[in-house]
């Protein structure tokens, strides 16, 4: 068994598939697999996913139900003891990266770094996560998933990403396990990736539709009178 299955979705984003690719086959860590879920794009990804076949442990090309059914796929053709999901356009910050984060045979349930973002103009923000990760952080916003290595175990025990979420399905998860669940976790003070913020979940045009979905999952999860008191400090602020 592989200690990490690094899983890719790509729709349509050729370019930005192959500088995911590059960066996680440029690793001077090995013990990984490589899994790449492609939603049978039109453009000439499949074509870059063959260039480095042989890089790739697996993959397919065929139409899913969106990002999250893409991910579920990654997960069931998961061998790794842990699970990271660097979506196309993501890369990771340099090639020894993995090495660094596994130095220590650490063992938490999730294991979780920091990371950058680049926009369009190819501008970079450094960001840190937090040392602790509880309800005041999954409150005001979440634990970013291009940083977190997830036991795979987790999935089994817990559940997959529930589909039912078009946009925050991971956001869910960690709250599941985190909150419901108290699964164990471990921060490692590096940047781990550089995190394309032309995602689907940075779409302004979205923006409606995550409030609703966090709205549902904290609804789901947290205690009501803490709800209603973060909301109305939230309200007082704004």
């Amino acid at each position: 068994m592989s200690k990490v299955s690094v899983i890719t979705i790509n729709y349509n984003n050729a370019g930005g598939l192959e500088k995911t690719i590059k960066s996680v086959i440029a690793q001077t860590f090995f013990d990984f697999e490589f899994i790449l879920i492609d939603g049978n794009s039109s453009d000439n990804s499949v074509e870059v996913i063959k260039k480095y076949s042989d890089k790739i442990n697996y993959w397919i090309s065929e139409k899913d139900n969106g990002i999250y059914n893409a991910q579920n796929k990654g997960i069931s053709a998961a061998k790794g003891e842990y699970c990271l999901f660097l979506n196309s356009g993501d890369t990771l910050v340099n090639d020894t990266v993995l090495k660094t984060i596994f130095f220590n045979h650490a063992s938490a349930d999730i294991i979780y770094g920091n990371m950058q973002t680049i926009n369009e103009q190819q501008s970079i923000q450094h960001l840190k996560m937090p040392a602790a990760i509880g309800q005041k952080q999954l409150l005001r916003d979440t634990l970013w998933h291009p940083v977190s290595f997830i036991k795979r175990e987790l999935f089994l025990k817990y559940g997959n990403y529930n589909e039912a979420f078009k946009i925050v399905a991971d956001y869910e998860f960690f709250v599941r396990v985190i909150i419901a669940k108290k699964v164990t976790l471990k921060y490692v003070p590096v940047e781990v990736s550089v995190f394309d913020t032309s995602g689907l979940s940075s779409d302004a045009n979205k923006k409606n539709q995550l409030i609703a979905e966090r709205k549902k999952v904290q609804d789901m999860y947290f205690n009501p009178l803490i709800l209603f008191l973060f909301r109305l400090y939230s309200k007082l602020r704004n």
